[in-house]
């Protein structure tokens, strides 16, 4: 039955409009390295622990490196969720590593204080904002790395069928 379900699942995955829009892509020239990295990069910016600023940060790196702009925006867009999920986590992180004391401010009391003064919340959450994103650079160097070269190899194969 397991072995049954695997079938759907690659061709839901092979008949998406996400992969047909990548598949439009290598069939227009573009090579499968810059679909990876804006795939992952996508992915890696998407998720960056400062709200507010992934739409930016991946309209420069899109422009910056000659990368698909439409598709880098759309993938930051779907790990949008993503990136709520692992705040407080890459916040987490960040204190671990710089050995300091948890929040002391729970999710409540936060909204609280953005929506009484929200400059000076910026001001007062920014060392635990520092402290996310530094954790969120370590683990974007070791997964941005990996998931492009995971990426990568399915490109290539897909580009040589397609071709």
């Amino acid at each position: 039955m397991e072995a049954a379900a695997k079938p759907g699942r690659l061709r839901r995955l092979r008949d998406n409009k996400l992969t047909r829009h990548i598949v439009d892509l290598l069939k227009q020239g573009i090579t499968p390295q810059k679909i990876s990295l804006a795939v992952v990069l996508g992915v890696v910016l998407g998720i960056a622990p400062v709200l507010g600023t992934t739409i930016v940060s991946c309209t420069v790196a899109a422009l910056a490196l000659r990368l698909n702009l439409a598709l880098i925006q759309i993938v930051n867009n779907l790990v949008y969720p993503l990136q709520l999920l692992l705040l407080i986590p890459f916040v987490q992180a960040g204190q671990w590593l710089f050995r300091e004391a948890p929040m002391p401010l729970s999710a409540s009391q936060i909204l609280a204080m953005v929506q009484h003064d929200f400059w000076g919340s910026i001001v007062a959450l920014a060392g635990y904002t520092f402290h996310g994103t530094v954790a969120w650079l370590l683990f974007s160097l070791v997964f941005g790395t990996l998931g492009y070269f995971l990426l990568l190899f399915p490109l290539k194969r897909a580009m040589r069928k397609h071709a």
